[in-house]
């Protein structure tokens, strides 16, 4: 959101609020699906309107709004993004159960046109600039106006619980013997072709599995982080190798490329770890086939 002064008159400019995404920003800029101006003054909406003239002649859509219009636009449009990754984490949840592949439900949800595959991901918690902050503001929004936005607040809850579900399937996976335990992270932002740690479900899950006294080491592409340079017993490694070297559980918290590949048997020879999978990134019966136990989401 960008306000400005013209003539003494406020106006707004909202774009994409996919807009600059972390890692997307000049093809975001460049080509984004829509622009939202905020604003009740006609020059202010006429000088915005041919300055974006070159993206809209490319096909950008082009909203002129209120300025309150304009912020819950943004707002809203995060709450529902936040909604789908919410709602498709839940269904994991399901598909354990019930023996399900989440990735069927996601592919043939997705082909919907009117629901689309977009943020039918199932992993972790999200997180990031955005989506927690945008959530909680259209909620405080709706607070002050003695309305009640039940299935954001849902949302919200349901996010805020997720990293703790996943920490008991991880004490789970290790018989709940967490203490002495070598676990790895292979990515700790919230995701992938970003060095940003903000709401990362990393930020919960290394401290809490460092409290009840398991030693971990992890390995990011944007290196160490400053948050776990006080936790006790998190060390950060240099290279993928290192960081899996020792291990008993090997989990895939990020979806970087340089973790799609990853031969774990040629790369650590001798010791079976358990190979936890946030992502869903591999194929079970491939990582199987090399004798790893294997965990993924939904799956």
């Amino acid at each position: 959101i960008i306000s400005k002064k013209v003539n003494k008159k406020i106006f707004s400019v909202v774009s994409n609020p996919e807009f600059l995404r972390e890692g997307e920003a000049i093809n975001d800029f460049n080509y984004p699906d829509r622009i939202v101006i905020g604003t009740s003054s006609k020059r202010a909406n006429k000088i915005l309107k041919s300055l974006y003239s070159p993206l809209i002649s490319k096909g950008s859509k082009y909203i002129n709004t209120s300025r309150r219009g304009a912020e819950l636009i943004k707002y809203a449009s995060n709450a529902f993004l936040a909604t789908k990754i919410s709602f498709i984490n839940e269904l994991a949840n399901l598909c354990e159960k019930t023996n399900t592949n989440i990735e069927d439900i996601s592919i043939a949800m997705g082909l919907d046109k009117r629901i689309g595959g977009r943020f039918l991901r199932a992993g972790p918690a999200y997180g990031g600039s955005c989506f927690p902050k945008d959530t909680r503001a259209i909620v405080d929004t709706a607070n002050q106006f003695k309305t009640n936005l039940s299935i954001i607040k849902s949302v919200i809850k349901s996010n805020d619980n997720r990293s703790k579900l996943l920490l008991n399937r991880i004490s789970k996976m290790l018989k709940y013997k967490i203490k002495g335990k070598k676990i790895c992270f292979l990515g700790v932002t919230f995701k992938a072709n970003t060095d940003d740690m903000r709401d990362s479900s990393s930020l919960i899950m290394i401290p809490a599995l460092s409290k009840k006294g398991a030693q971990i080491k992890y390995f990011d592409p944007t290196g160490n982080k400053k948050e776990f340079a006080k936790i006790k017993n998190v060390y950060n490694s240099n290279t993928i190798k290192d960081a899996i070297k020792g291990s008993d559980l090997v989990i895939i918290h990020t979806e970087w490329n340089d973790f799609k590949s990853i031969n774990f048997k040629s790369l650590i020879k001798g010791k079976k770890f358990i190979i936890y999978d946030m992502r869903n990134i591999y194929s079970p019966n491939k990582i199987k086939a090399q004798g790893f136990k294997y965990y993924s989401v939904g799956r």
